[in-house]
């Protein structure tokens, strides 16, 4: 009895776009690096274009999302994915979706504010401890006087 193999691609369901779709612009070009015959001939990369200040994103989170250091994000405030991982056009545009929406969803909530504590008791104590050791370890350095 012959048992055959078959290799089958799990797809997950895209997750649901955090932003309308008309604000997101996407564009197929071809992929970089190696690829043989097919990388010339198919336009497989996906440059995902989502422009922050025209979102419809709140002002908190446009602010967030300006004010991060990403090189993705132009000097006029677009954001530019581009997501050639895949073979296939669907499955990158599925990863620049994903993408974005990660994105979106680490700016959606403003962090937590810090606050200022006290130096507990004991950490003092093995502060002032490591300073006095190391004290004594840099006194043996010295010159030796008679």
């Amino acid at each position: 009895m012959r048992v055959r193999h078959v290799d089958a691609v799990i797809v997950a369901p895209m997750p649901p776009l955090p932003v309308p779709e008309h604000e997101v612009q996407i564009t197929a070009v071809r992929s970089q690096g190696a690829g043989g015959q097919n990388v010339n001939k198919v336009a497989s990369a996906i440059h995902l274009r989502f422009d922050i200040g025209a979102s419809s994103l709140p002002e908190a989170q446009k602010a967030r999302l300006l004010a991060l250091k990403d090189s993705r994000i132009t000097d006029e405030g677009v954001l530019v994915i581009k997501a050639q991982e895949h073979r296939s056009q669907e499955m990158n545009r599925e990863e620049a979706y994903a993408r974005l929406g990660e994105l979106l969803a680490a700016t959606a909530r403003a962090p937590r504010k810090r606050y200022a504590t006290k130096p507990t008791r004991g950490s003092q104590i093995r502060r002032v401890e490591g300073k006095v050791q190391r004290g004594k370890v840099k006194a043996l350095r010295g010159k030796v006087r008679d």
